[in-house]
C-alpha cells in the first residue's frame, strides 16, 4: 500500500542481483524480480504464488523473487540503476512511475491492452500516452465512525451520492468536542510520515479547488498551490488543530485510539475494515470522503509492477506480466494485502468485495473519487515540498507565505529540469 509502514525485517545485497554483470536481471532464461514486501509475509507469499505458477506453466523462463524492506527499497533501486544492475521485474509506488520512466528505469508494457482495460484506472501507470505499470490493487481512504456516535449528536449518515459538506463536517466536529466523550473529535493520522501527507491531504486540497501543481503542462504550481482555494484549505487544516478538533501529531496507533473511544472519527484506509467490523459489528461505518465544493476526492494509485528498460529478456518479462494479470492472481495478492482488487473479476473472488458485499463500497469509492497524484517526473520533489509545507501549516505557520514558498521551490525544480522534457 502507498501508505503502509513495513518493518525492515530483511536486507538483500545488491551484489549478484543481475546475473552476468550488466545483463540487467536476466540470464539463461532466469528473470530477477524485486519487491518491497520483505516485511509483509502475507503479500510476499501471494506474489510468490504468482511466480511459482508462472514458472510451472512453461519451461522457457524462470522468475526469481528477491524481497526488500519498504523503507530501503527505493534507494536500492536507485543504486542498482546507477550500476546498471536493475532486475527485470520490479514493483513501484504508483506516483513514482513518471520519475522512473524519465530516469530511464522502465520499459513500456506491450501486449497487455486487452487485459489492462479491465483494471481500475488508478491501478494502471501511464505516462506520455504509454503504459508502464499495473497493480493488483488500490486502497480507499474513508471516514470511519460509529452509527451510534452520529446518532448521539443527530448527524446525517453521508452517502456516495451525497457526502458530507465542509459545513456539515465542521458542525459535527464541534458537537463531538462539546459532548466531552472524546479526547479529540477526529484523528486524521497526522502522526504518519512520508508519502501519507500528499496521499491523504492533497485530495482535501483538491476538493477545495486547489492542487499540488497546475496539471496543464506541469510547469508551475502558482495559483494551484497558493491560490485562494489552497489558502482556504490551509486555514481550515490549521483550524482543526487550533479549534481542538484534532491533534497536530496524532498518536502512534490511531486505529487503536478510535477503537478505545479516544476519537470519534478516524481518517484511515480500507485495510482497517475487517478488524474494525470484528470489534464493532454493524455499528461501524466506512463513509465517503468530504466534499469541500469541488467534489469528494481520495488518493488513487498504490504499488504497481513494471519491467526495467535494461532488462535483457524483455519477452520473458512481458510474458510474466501478462500471466500475472489473471483474476485469481489479482485476487490473491489483493486479499493478502487487505486491499481493493483491481479487476471486477478478482473482486468477485475476494470475500467481502463481491457485488452487494460489505467491502464493495471501497471499490465504489475508488471508481468514483480516486485522483492520481500529479503525473510528472517532478512528483517526488513536489511530494516532499508539500509535506513540509503542510506540516509547517498545521504547526502554526502562516498559510499564504508557507504555500508561496512551496510554489517557488516546486517551480524552480520543474524549471531546472527543463520541465522533464
Amino acid at each position: 500500500m502507498a501508505t503502509a509502514i513495513v518493518a525492515a525485517t530483511a536486507v538483500v545485497s545488491l551484489t549478484g542481483c543481475a546475473k552476468g554483470g550488466g545483463s540487467a536481471g536476466a540470464s539463461n532464461g532466469d528473470l530477477v524480480m524485486w519487491t518491497h514486501n520483505a516485511g509483509n509475509k502475507a503479500e510476499l507469499a501471494a506474489v510468490q504464488k504468482v511466480v511459482d505458477d508462472f514458472n510451472a506453466s512453461q519451461s522457457k523462463y524462470t522468475v526469481k523473487v528477491q524481497a526488500f524492506p519498504q523503507d530501503s527499497y527505493n534507494q536500492s533501486v536507485t543504486a542498482a540503476a546507477a550500476s546498471k544492475k536493475l532486475p527485470c521485474i520490479l514493483d513501484i509506488d504508483a506516483p513514482n512511475v513518471p520519475n522512473w520512466v524519465w530516469a530511464g528505469y522502465l520499459s513500456p508494457l506491450t501486449g497487455l491492452d486487452a487485459q489492462l482495460k479491465n483494471f481500475l484506472p488508478s491501478t494502471v501507470g501511464k505516462y506520455n500516452g504509454k503504459t508502464y505499470s499495473y497493480g493488483f490493487y488500490d486502497v480507499a481512504l474513508n471516514l470511519i465512525t460509529k452509527k451510534s456516535t452520529l446518532d448521539s449528536v443527530g448527524a446525517r449518515v453521508p452517502t456516495v451520492d451525497k457526502p458530507w459538506t465542509k459545513q456539515e463536517f465542521d458542525d459535527l466536529l464541534a458537537k463531538l468536542k462539546a459532548s466531552g466523550k472524546f479526547s479529540y473529535a477526529a484523528d486524521l493520522m497526522t502522526g504518519s510520515t512520508g508519502e501519507w501527507w500528499p496521499y491523504a491531504y492533497s485530495p482535501l486540497l483538491q476538493s477545495f479547488g486547489g492542487d499540488l501543481i497546475d496539471r496543464d503542462g506541469y510547469k508551475t504550481a502558482d495559483g494551484a498551490l497558493n491560490g485562494s482555494d489552497a489558502v482556504a484549505w490551509a486555514k481550515w487544516f490549521r483550524g482543526l488543530v487550533s479549534d481542538g478538533y484534532i491533534a497536530a501529531k496524532s498518536g502512534t496507533d490511531p486505529a487503536a485510539d478510535f477503537t478505545n473511544g479516544k476519537t470519534g472519527i478516524l481518517y484511515d484506509g480500507s485495510w482497517a475494515a475487517d478488524t474494525l467490523r470484528q470489534k464493532f459489528g454493524d455499528d461501524v461505518l466506512f463513509l465517503p470522503p468530504l466534499d469541500f465544493g469541488n467534489g469528494a476526492k481520495i488518493g488513487g494509485g498504490s504499488w504497481q509492477w513494471g519491467v526495467s528498460k535494461t532488462c535483457s529478456n524483455q519477452a520473458g518479462a512481458m510474458a510474466y506480466m501478462k500471466f500475472a494479470t489473471g483474476d485469481k492472481y489479482v485476487a490473491g495478492v489483493a486479499k493478502a494485502a487487505g486491499t481493493i482488487p483491481a479487476t471486477e473479476g478478482a473482486a468477485a473472488l475476494v470475500p467481502g468485495y463481491g457485488e452487494g458485499e460489505a467491502n464493495a463500497v471501497f471499490r465504489e469509492y475508488s471508481q468514483k473519487f480516486a485522483e492520481v497524484r500529479p503525473v510528472t517526473p517532478g512528483y517526488p520533489f513536489i511530494a516532499t515540498t508539500f509535506t513540509k509545507a503542510a506540516q509547517d501549516i498545521i504547526n502554526g505557520g502562516d498559510p499564504k507565505s508557507t504555500l508561496d514558498q512551496a510554489v517557488k521551490d516546486i517551480d524552480a525544480n520543474q524549471k531546472s529540469n527543463n520541465y522533464f522534457k
